[in-house]
């Protein structure tokens, strides 16, 4: 059979994960957890420069925006890591159908 056609097959049609589909995966990660903690520490700690020197309170509250981003970042990174995890299970049940279904 002409490959052009073949590859329309129902049988051809399943896809299978690459190396470079995990790849891509791993800098999407990379990236979102990167920004998950970047974010909130960047933004609350100058919220909190701010206030400390409106209300003449040096330390203050840079010291607790930076707790409150750090807390804010677990949860959102706990959130990301459970979604994360399951998208991986998922590409890795793609590989393995595909491997069975040439068994």
């Amino acid at each position: 059979m002409c490959k052009v056609v073949a590859q329309f097959m129902p049988e051809n049609n399943t896809k299978k994960t690459s190396g470079l589909q995990y790849q891509l995966f791993a800098f999407k990660m990379l990236g979102d957890f990167g920004a998950s903690i970047a974010v909130p520490v960047v933004v609350l700690v100058l919220v909190g420069q701010y206030l400390d020197g409106k209300y003449d309170r040096l330390p203050l509250f840079t010291i607790l925006g930076f707790v409150l981003a750090a807390a804010i970042s677990a949860k959102i990174i706990y959130k990301k890591a459970k979604f994360y995890g399951e998208e991986y299970k998922r590409m890795n049940d793609m590989g393995k159908d595909k491997k069975e279904q040439q068994i």
